[in-house]
């Protein structure tokens, strides 16, 4: 075949996008055994050169569009990540038993916590997000009742002159359902028992809960809930 050939080398990926990705037919593509390509004079390189040039700035498009979606969705996770009630982690042993309680502290932020925010008479999750998790390496005697060891949801129904704790055996949970109620089931409740308030020794911004030798103490804003273990 007489023609006149220009030519231009390229590797087998390069030409395989061309004949991939361009929006038209190639005259008289002839690819030798080194992959060159050679095209017919009709056919100027110009025209493939822009073709070629308007496909990589497709593609690069796409990836610029890639890489801010990631560092949009990366940034979303950081501030998703920065909880307004961050988990805690209460440890101690008390009566010879390693105790641990998993729970989310929120603030008081200028507002009514008891008989406000967290209202008299009903029950509260113990903090904010998931329910919160006690879990103990032995059986212990709360209240003068017997709590196996192992793990529980540590609901709480807190009262002007006196609080209900309560230990549930399911765990995992999300702390309230979709109507704001707590997500306590009463028939899963392995241990009910009783605490009298006080008033603490300092103002305490985030909900926290200590262990010490006597026992758990939940302390928000001016209040402090000894619960004695034994």
């Amino acid at each position: 075949m007489q023609c006149d050939l220009i030519c231009k080398q390229f590797d087998r990926n390069l030409v395989l996008l061309l004949q991939s990705h361009l929006k038209c037919d190639l005259p008289e593509i002839l690819c030798n055994s080194d992959f060159g390509i050679y095209y017919h004079s009709k056919f100027q390189y110009n025209f493939i050169a822009n073709q070629l040039r308007k496909f990589t700035m497709r593609k690069l498009f796409q990836l610029k569009t890639l890489s801010l979606f990631a560092i949009a969705f990366f940034a979303s996770t950081m501030v998703f990540a920065q909880k307004p009630s961050p988990a805690a982690t209460a440890t101690g042993t008390v009566a010879g038993s390693e105790i641990k309680v998993n729970y989310s502290s929120p603030a008081v932020k200028g507002r009514k916590i008891w008989g406000g925010l967290v209202p008299y008479d009903k029950v509260w999750r113990t903090g904010a997000n998931e329910a919160t998790i006690f879990e103990t390496s032995k059986d212990i005697k709360i209240g003068g009742k017997t709590l196996k060891a192992g793990k529980y949801s540590l609901y709480t129904k807190p009262g002007e002159k006196e609080w209900q704790i309560i230990f549930n055996s399911k765990t995992g949970q999300w702390g309230i359902n979709m109507d704001g109620s707590t997500t306590d089931d009463a028939s899963k409740d392995v241990l009910v028992t009783t605490a009298k308030p006080m008033k603490s020794s300092a103002m305490n911004e985030r909900f926290k809960i200590e262990i010490n030798a006597k026992g758990m103490v939940l302390l928000w804003e001016n209040l402090a809930v000894p619960v004695e273990i034994k």
